[in-house]
């Protein structure tokens, strides 16, 4: 059974009907890569199930029970990460992994440590966020979401300002969480270099959803 499906979800955005009672299953261990033209609501979708944007209709399942894309329950088992990472410019690359992921749990320096060498962030782990580059932001982005134990991950164009070494790490993580058996949706064109058996498309057309 799959742990994640969406049934007859519906959005406008103005008088345009962007998704059109669009629907899909993602199984643990699988990524279900979103991918379509500019404008065709991968965005969208992620922050609609993300709990970020209101549905005009959408029957969303967790886990074999009926939830609503804001329960508590549900957020608590979800990580998003947009195009702009959630980063106080002001805290230090460690400061933000700690503050991030503890808003969920306690977190150990050691974690965050761990969090930082995982990603090759370590050398400006004590700079403030508004000091290092859009690819050094995404790392430490893509560390708190590491250390987050999350089990379902959005991600949206996660490899943004990233070189090809930082590519190569997204897939990394993104394998790591589905061998932990963990769910992701990626909003992405990037070959992640899954098996068959981790992945999935979903094409979202300019006039609604292509399967």
């Amino acid at each position: 059974m799959s742990e994640l499906s969406v049934k007859n979800l519906h959005v406008f955005r103005g008088e345009r009907h962007l998704l059109r009672g669009l629907g899909f299953e993602v199984p643990a261990g699988c990524c279900l890569q979103v991918v379509g033209a500019n404008g065709a609501g991968k965005t969208t979708l992620l922050r609609v199930m993300s709990g970020l944007l209101e549905a005009e209709s959408l029957e969303l399942t967790w886990r074999g029970e009926r939830v609503e894309p804001r329960d508590p329950e549900y957020h608590a088992e979800l990580s998003y990460l947009g195009h702009d990472p959630a980063l106080k410019s002001d805290f230090t690359a460690a400061e933000n992994i700690a503050f991030n992921v503890g808003l969920r749990r306690r977190v150990a320096s050691q974690d965050v440590r761990s969090a930082l060498a995982r990603v090759s962030a370590e050398k400006f782990s004590d700079r403030p966020i508004r000091s290092l580059s859009a690819g050094q932001r995404r790392r430490v982005a893509l560390a708190a979401l590491w250390l987050s134990g999350t089990r379902l991950w959005m991600l949206d164009e996660p490899a943004t300002n990233l070189d090809a070494a930082g590519q190569a790490l997204v897939a990394s993580l993104i394998q790591e969480q589905l061998s932990g058996g963990g769910l992701v949706m990626a909003a992405t064109h990037q070959d992640l270099g899954l098996p068959a058996a981790q992945r999935a498309s979903l094409e979202i057309g300019v006039h609604g959803v292509r399967t």
